[in-house]
């Protein structure tokens, strides 16, 4: 028997709890998310996530860890090698990446992809250096409009954007272009996770706006996942933000795309209050793209507290047979050096209304248990060559 008949699964996308037992060799010795954040401000109310156990988990400044926590939680290890998006979300549902995608961040992308680049797309390229999307398109917009020369740079993760002028390139070249730079970031040497067109309205600066027909060309998952077991056994698996986008649309039934993190989990609420069988995957990215990567805890500190908010609008919509599932998919310490990632622990918490008490679960050496868990409640077998073990008798 399925012990529950629907399963909400969000990740709170770079909330870290500490840098992992390898750290060292990402160089991030000394990270912690959460808990330099909840240093770096005075108030942290984070009601909700107190009573399902955070601070029992984790130490926070503001929050004493509850003496009868409603949920059950654990700190998880990544397995695989790496610390972006994609690794993270890919081992939640199973696979075990022992490559990491290419990130270009402190140098930019190397001249012989840039000439080949230029070459198929008949334009000068710009830019190819690691910059925020609103601040490039005010240095270099106007210079891409006059001359025809394009946009291309990177981040922290393992990307190539595009910009393009919606009224003086039009869209559609735009994801041509894009479409020119998957084929080439193929190659084992350039291969990056995801080619996103950023398309922009306006002319000069002061006056640019991204606008909502971006367009992510994502690798897909290098084998299958729990997503597609679920799917193929007739399961709802519904996507909320950037896991169509991660998951390149494999093994979802039906997508939903985000405007925000509150969005995000606006949408997650009205789907909580529909039937429907499965998984709902959630992924909500502020945390990470507005202020990890910025730099800004005070900022994260904010998303969070929002973030708290909607879980306490959540968290009464659902039944006996439901379980909710909180996790991240790495560390974005806002208080540490450079704008990268960061490798670390990342929570689990687990709650039910079923659940008579809640607690420590220890820990588990791989984030893959969330899939592992996810199939063997629906009674479904993990795809061949996958890692992870369930913990559902736990829950």
């Amino acid at each position: 028997m399925k012990k529950y008949r629907r399963i909400f699964t969000i990740v709170l996308d770079s909330l870290g709890i500490g840098n992992a037992g390898d750290a060292k060799v990402y160089g991030d010795e000394g990270a912690d998310t959460l808990g330099h954040i909840s240093e770096s401000v005075d108030g942290f109310n984070i009601p909700n996530l107190q009573k399902l156990g955070l601070a029992n988990l984790h130490k926070i400044q503001q929050a004493e860890p509850e003496t009868a926590p409603l949920g059950r939680y654990m700190e998880l290890s990544e397995k695989s090698c790496g610390k972006d998006t994609m690794t993270g979300h890919w081992e939640m549902m199973g696979l075990y990446i022992t490559k990491p995608f290419q990130t270009f961040t402190d140098t930019g992308f190397p001249p012989e992809l840039i000439k080949e680049l230029s070459v198929r797309t008949g334009r000068t390229i710009i830019g190819n250096k690691s910059a925020s999307g609103t601040e490039i398109l005010e240095e270099l917009g106007e210079e891409e409009i006059e001359t025809g020369h394009l946009i291309v740079y990177t981040s922290a993760d393992s990307v190539l954007q595009i910009c393009g002028n919606e009224e003086t390139m039009g869209v559609e070249t735009l994801y041509h272009y894009c479409e020119i730079a998957r084929e080439l970031t193929m190659r084992d040497e350039w291969k990056v996770g995801r080619v996103i067109a950023r398309p922009y309205t306006g002319k000069k600066k002061g006056e640019f706006k991204r606008t909502s027909n971006r367009h992510d060309y994502a690798l897909k998952p290098f084998g299958r996942t729990a997503l597609d077991v679920l799917k193929e056994e007739g399961l709802d698996v519904i996507s909320v933000g950037k896991i169509y986008d991660i998951f390149d649309g494999e093994g979802l039934t039906q997508s939903n795309k985000s405007k925000s993190s509150v969005h995000g989990m606006e949408q997650t609420i009205d789907i909580a209050k529909k039937d429907f069988e499965g998984l709902c995957f959630t992924n909500l990215v502020d945390f990470d793209a507005l202020w990890g990567h910025r730099r800004d805890p005070k900022g994260y500190a904010g998303e969070i507290e929002r973030f708290d908010v909607k879980l306490g609008e959540l968290m009464p919509l659902l039944g006996e047979d439901d379980l909710l599932i909180l996790t991240a998919d790495h560390g974005n310490d806002p208080t540490y050096k450079g704008t990268d990632h960061t490798r670390e622990h990342v929570p689990f918490l687990a709650w039910s209304p079923s659940m008579k008490d809640g607690g420590s679960l220890g820990e588990a050496d791989t984030f893959a248990v969330i899939g592992a868990t996810i199939a063997d409640n629906f009674e479904v077998k993990m795809p061949e060559g996958t890692i992870g073990y369930s913990i559902l008798d736990k829950l």
